[in-house]
């Protein structure tokens, strides 16, 4: 079943109250993937499933909180501030969605991408940060009253230049995948070379269906031009917001970029935001996402957009981010330079992914399946060999195939893995084309 969400044993955090509860969220979710494929009898499988789910969220989030309680918990503010946007907005955004479609395959995804994600997410760096196996990413929030009246004029805004009748799904939207969508990054510099960037997401068929009727463009996908008066129509968006701010003035926009889904992932993940907020339009879902300066030590991937290169970057954006009709890579390994170097090499042919530990290559297996997996195998901690035979453990995992990635191989290495089978190994020092040859060779005799 292409998705599900496995427990492995490194989401447990060592608390058996807390562990048991999200096994059994785990379980619930799988259910609910499971059967809303099933059209006679999705409405009622997934409205029951779905008040089980939310029964047993409840039921955690209070046992949650009176254990941090108890133990003292330095953050347990923020980590209740999660708690109570999730029962308070995001669920009932959710069901309100689900409710008015008459529970129709759009807002089931919507549902189970958003919780899925929320729940991954949560037990990976919340709920571990409790223990202090993790750092929790929400610590430098906007206060509330800040955060409100940045909703409020969000929501306005829409229905100015949109007539959207907006509400909100999250306050602390973690980059939880809500359907096919654009992502436009806009990075702002300061007087004193302070930097801060806001990313705007749309899903598509929100584009669509505002600009595109908008303009009159008949298409039913997303094109150049749409794109491009999406980047001005945005900019004026953020402008609207910053001048409600008087210190904007004193920042200048020095680049525009467009993310694929995976850059836009990592970048929420590397930083912490001050907000980041989902809504619900209506016509499809908006994510408005604000990083401040001190926090902007790094450029997030991508290529700038400028004057002379504007329409040929969309394209190539639009081509590159096509990917339905890709085979998905997932790339495994602790070498940032390894990992840019095969996206490098493979993006342009294939939808890659790439995670730098055995707990992202998880994560990014369970929120969506990749058809090969390159794998290093000389990784610290927990190695190729110890991944694999996590994956070969694993009903959903199992069939996946997998390269191995390695330096050398040795004989020994060899024998050891032979009974995980793996589908070959691939050595770094070939040369890129070699290893680029590889893999589509594989593909080809995969599909012939």
């Amino acid at each position: 079943m292409a998705n599900q969400l496995v427990w492995q044993d490194r989401f447990n955090i060592g608390v058996e109250i807390i562990d048991s509860e999200h096994k059994k969220l785990f379980g619930i979710m799988n259910r609910l993937f499971m059967h809303k494929a099933e059209e006679s009898k999705r409405q009622w499988v997934c409205q029951e499933g779905i008040k089980y789910f939310k029964d047993h969220a409840m039921r955690h989030f209070t046992e949650e909180e009176q254990y941090m309680a108890s133990i003292d918990y330095a953050d347990f503010e923020t980590h209740r501030r999660l708690h109570d946007n999730f029962r308070q907005k995001t669920l009932p955004a959710l069901e309100k969605e689900l409710a008015q479609s008459s529970f129709s395959p759009e807002a089931i995804d919507h549902f189970l991408g958003v919780c899925a994600g929320w729940l991954l997410g949560h037990t990976l760096t919340e709920d571990r940060a409790i223990t202090g196996k993790a750092v929790s990413k929400w610590g430098e929030l906007l206060p509330e009253e800040q955060q409100a009246a940045m909703r409020k004029m969000i929501i306005q805004l829409l229905s100015d230049m949109f007539q959207l009748n907006a509400s909100v799904v999250s306050d602390c939207y973690g980059g939880e995948k809500f359907g096919k969508a654009v992502y436009y990054r806009l990075a702002y510099a300061g007087k004193k070379g302070e930097r801060w960037e806001i990313i705007l997401g749309f899903e598509e068929k929100l584009l669509l269906k505002t600009i595109g009727s908008m303009m009159n463009i008949d298409s039913e996908e997303v094109n150049v031009m749409l794109i491009n008066i999406a980047r001005y129509m945005a900019q004026q968006f953020v402008h609207r917001i910053s001048e409600q701010y008087p210190a904007s003035s004193e920042y200048e926009m020095k680049d525009e970029k467009l993310l694929s889904y995976e850059q836009f992932s990592k970048n929420l993940d590397r930083e912490k935001p001050q907000a980041s907020l989902l809504f619900d339009t209506g016509e499809g879902y908006f994510a408005y996402c604000v990083i401040a300066p001190h926090l902007f030590e790094s450029e997030a991937e991508g290529t700038t957009i400028k004057a002379d290169n504007a329409m040929s970057e969309i394209k190539n954006y639009l081509n590159e981010n096509d990917v339905s009709r890709k085979k998905k890579i997932l790339v495994v390994d602790d070498s940032e330079v390894v990992r840019r170097a095969m996206m490098d090499l493979l993006g342009k042919d294939y939808a890659v992914e790439a995670a730098k530990s055995g707990i992202a290559a998880i994560k990014c297996m369970t929120l969506g399946r990749p058809d090969l997996v390159l794998l290093d195998y000389e990784m610290p901690i927990c190695d190729g060999s110890v991944i694999l035979e996590m994956m070969r453990s694993e009903e959903e995992f199992a069939d996946i195939p997998v390269y191995f990635l390695t330096g050398n191989v040795s004989r020994e290495s060899v024998q050891k893995v032979i009974p995980l089978k793996p589908a070959g190994y691939l050595v770094k020092t070939l040369k890129p084309e070699e290893i680029k040859k590889n893999i589509d060779d594989y593909f080809k005799k995969k599909q012939g």
